[in-house]
């Protein structure tokens, strides 16, 4: 229905590929039709992660704000042109910290895109974030790609190798593992293979 937005949703395992996914879905339409917003703007901050003594598992379902990011995908979804803007938060790996305000969303786009692990998680907030999408894509890539993904960009942002493998297939497998229950929820699989 023209004026009406739609909010599609990536999700995957970590190093699955969603942002660049996300980010292909965006650049092929062009910033009047579509713009990414991440889960990722609504990991809780480092200082709360240590207060909550969860710092060793910064990832998983328990380390975001779940409420904050389904209010969010409502305020996104309910936009319509002449509305003002929507600023969303953004997740910046090079200070591993949500940044608030990080990306305008304009109310005249009509797409917003939107990746990460837990879309289409069962418990909290998570299924109001997604009864508010229009789609949830899951991409699937096998995991010896995925792994070695993860190991590389945890690497890349500080981690030691042995520490990003030991990262790799401690804490981001066990949040792979939750995430891959839920594939079958969703609405296209998207399976890559090298």
């Amino acid at each position: 229905m023209p004026g009406e937005r739609r909010v599609l949703g990536i999700v995957g395992a970590p190093g699955a590929g969603k942002s660049t996914l996300a980010r292909a879905v965006v650049e092929a339409l062009g910033p009047a039709l579509a713009v990414e917003v991440g889960m990722d703007g609504y990991h809780l901050s480092n200082a709360v992660l240590a207060d909550l003594g969860r710092s060793d598992r910064k990832g998983a379902i328990d380390t975001f704000d779940d409420a904050g990011y389904a209010a969010l995908v409502a305020r996104l979804a309910d936009a319509r042109p002449g509305d003002p803007p929507v600023y969303a938060p953004v997740f910046r790996r090079e200070i591993e910290e949500p940044v608030a305000a990080g990306v305008a969303v304009h109310a005249d786009v009509p797409l917003v895109v939107t990746e990460g692990n837990y879309l289409l998680a069962t418990t909290g907030a998570w299924p109001r974030a997604r009864v508010r999408m229009a789609e949830v894509w899951y991409l699937d890539v096998p995991d010896d790609v995925r792994l070695a993904r993860l190991e590389d960009r945890h690497h890349a942002f500080g981690k030691s190798r042995d520490d990003a493998r030991r990262w790799a297939h401690g804490s981001d497998q066990a949040n792979a593992e939750l995430v891959e229950r839920t594939r079958d929820a969703a609405d296209l699989v998207v399976v890559w293979q090298p």
